[in-house]
């Protein structure tokens, strides 16, 4: 289900960086929510197909943005494997 709690966070995602402070207080602040559980809800709705009917390019950067952090970390913990391009 794709309410307006989702699209308000992907609207937040575009645009958190025009609040003041800390990213992590300004989720705190609008959505009443731990930054570990905002991450969580975030993660599952950029993989719904409602959010990328609604925010393509959001959603596929958000996805770009997974996949590095995601080989980077592979890279941290296993040096010497072969990278997959």
């Amino acid at each position: 289900m794709f309410d307006e709690r989702d699209r308000a966070i992907l609207d937040f995602e575009r645009e958190w960086w025009q609040h003041p402070g800390a990213k992590e207080d300004a989720i705190r602040q609008t959505f009443g929510l731990s930054p570990a559980r905002y991450y969580q809800v975030l993660g599952k709705l950029m993989d719904s197909e409602a959010a990328l009917a609604y925010d393509p390019m959001l959603v596929k950067r958000l996805h770009r943005v997974r996949e590095d952090r995601q080989s980077s970390r592979q890279k941290r913990v296993n040096p010497d494997s072969p990278e997959k391009n």
